[in-house]
């Protein structure tokens, strides 16, 4: 199997972890806080990478070239899964999959003021068309609109943010390194509010909690793999298909059906994004003038 491929076929799985993830975290939440959710999500995760290090025998690993930025990746990582699972309380998995799609419309537009690149006239177009598509999912001033809709445009943006800096620590920082510190940093925060709305686990919870870290950890590193084996451009129309196990899994385990909008918005956000991917490769392909 080539590079390219292997590096599409961890972009597909990964995004089936990313569902069990979330769908995971749909059932916990029901019945513990969010907050417990997250921590137990980012302490199996430190977990998992304190054991990938003592396994490697490389403690170098977890020293940083870049320590305040991976402390500011584990922050606006693990508020994005906090809103994100505050979010799913009430929405359904597509419906969150949906607006959270919107990630690659706000690095682009993002990219300009923090990282000065410059952005063509066709992929703004492309960046408002995307907004419209996640207006569409959330119809706001109609009775389909619900408050935690924003919720997850938040948990879009801080993970736009969380993505424009990992291209900063990418450079040097190792994927066993940023895994460390977005697992000892998101667990750190999520412990703060921990003593005043902790309610202890039950039975199968505990091992639930344990899965969801672990499909979070598994996630992740095959996303960063995948980075490595493949570029963004052949890579982003698989992420897009996390869509599907969305569905699939919101209908399986809760019943839900996404109403006709949703699945509009949802092809709006998806076909802007494979637009702004397509102009970013574009971009890389063609020369500088001198």
């Amino acid at each position: 199997m080539s590079p390219r491929l292997t590096g599409i076929v961890l972009m597909m799985a990964a995004m089936v972890f990313f569902t069990l993830l979330d769908a995971t975290a749909k059932h916990l939440v029901q019945s513990l806080p969010p907050v417990v959710a997250v921590f137990g999500r980012y302490a199996v995760a430190l977990g998992l990478s304190i054991a990938v290090i003592l396994r490697k025998g490389d403690l170098a690993l977890v020293t940083t070239s870049y320590p305040k930025l991976q402390v500011l990746r584990g922050l606006l990582l693990m508020a994005s899964t906090a809103l994100n699972f505050t979010a799913i309380i009430y929405l359904q998995l597509a419906q969150t999959a949906a607006i959270f799609f919107s990630i690659p419309l706000w690095v682009c537009a993002l990219s300009v003021p923090i990282l000065g690149e410059k952005v063509g006239l066709r992929r703004w177009i492309a960046v408002a068309i995307g907004f419209l598509g996640v207006l569409v999912i959330m119809r706001p001033g109609t009775g389909s609109f619900h408050w935690a809709m924003l919720l997850s445009v938040t948990a879009s943006l801080c993970g736009a943010v969380y993505n424009i800096v990992t291209r900063k620590v990418g450079g040097r920082d190792r994927a066993e390194t940023s895994l460390f510190y977005v697992g000892l940093v998101g667990a750190a925060a999520a412990a703060l509010p921990l003593p005043f709305v902790w309610k202890t686990p039950q039975g199968i919870e505990w091992l639930l909690l344990g899965f969801m870290g672990l499909a979070g950890t598994i996630g992740h590193f095959m996303l960063i793999q995948a980075h490595r084996l493949a570029p963004a451009s052949a890579l982003a129309p698989y992420m897009y298909t996390q869509i599907v196990w969305m569905i699939a899994v919101g209908y399986l385990f809760f019943g839900d059906v996404p109403d006709l909008w949703t699945l509009v918005g949802a092809a709006i956000v998806v076909a802007s994004g494979l637009f702004v991917f397509a102009g970013e490769a574009r971009a890389l392909r063609t020369p500088a003038k001198p």
